[in-house]
């Protein structure tokens, strides 16, 4: 393999050529040809950079161990993937700062499911993307807003997911539902001790089109009771679901 450096100085200024590695005749500013050309970038090996794992396997093919290569915002390589959102160790949905996080399904609902949407996050994107959301959302289930034990003995479903939607568009149940997770509930008596359960689940989401897009989180709980008789329409059992109670945890990463 050649090296080649051509600069010229005339005048004060340098003018750069185009540089080719087995080749007279390049195509770019760099154009390394050959079938068995490769680049090395030393900074970027596993002595010299903390995001390359080396031989992680300790077979000693360093073929099968390889790491994705980004470009970021300057045009610069690097290992290192940067998050758009990472809670970590703070409650990533703040109860008492949500106008939206409590659900009240009552007995005379006769859809049998109630939701609201938690807390909506706008971001921007130059380009057709992937977002992937790992998410843990607690929550709190009750009879009612004064918070009465539950104890009839049926079960109710809570459930959480995330929409997608162009930034402003209106948002319902019917657009579709990525990483929904649910718990079911149910107590038969009012010594049932209280506590905060979770919801979580890792999704990716495909975004079609640059631009600004909405990814809600909603909550949902549903629940039906059919009359013995069988001649009354369903109704609902009724619940009371406070969510985000607990510390919450939230990771967004854009491919």
């Amino acid at each position: 393999m050649k090296n080649f450096y051509i600069v010229f100085f005339i005048g004060g200024q340098f003018i750069y050529g185009q540089v080719g590695v087995n080749t007279d005749n390049p195509q770019q500013a760099l154009h390394l040809a050959g079938s068995t050309g490769t680049l090395r970038i030393e900074s970027l090996n596993h002595s010299n950079n903390s995001y390359n794992g080396g031989d992680i396997d300790n077979d000693g093919d360093l073929t099968n161990n390889t790491f994705p290569l980004y470009v970021d915002e300057n045009g610069d390589f690097t290992l290192e993937l940067k998050t758009l959102i990472n809670s970590e160790d703070i409650d990533a949905f703040d109860d008492t700062s949500l106008p939206n996080s409590t659900v009240y399904l009552a007995s005379t609902n006769n859809i049998g499911k109630d939701s609201t949407v938690i807390k909506t996050y706008t971001i921007k994107v130059n380009r057709p993307s992937i977002i992937e959301i790992k998410y843990n959302i607690s929550f709190d289930v009750y009879k009612n807003g004064f918070k009465a034990t539950l104890n009839d003995q049926f079960a109710r479903r809570i459930t959480n997911y995330i929409t997608l939607t162009p930034q402003g568009s209106p948002v319902n149940n019917s657009t579709r539902h990525f990483g929904a997770s649910s718990q079911a509930y149910s107590s038969g008596s009012l010594e049932s001790v209280k506590g905060i359960f979770y919801n979580g689940a890792t999704t990716y989401i495909t975004i079609p089109s640059s631009g600004y897009w909405d990814i809600s989180f909603w909550g949902l709980v549903s629940s039906n009771k059919r009359a013995m008789s069988g001649s009354a329409p369903t109704v609902s059992l009724e619940t009371y679901v406070e969510f985000a109670t607990g510390n919450d945890f939230l990771f967004f990463r854009k491919y």
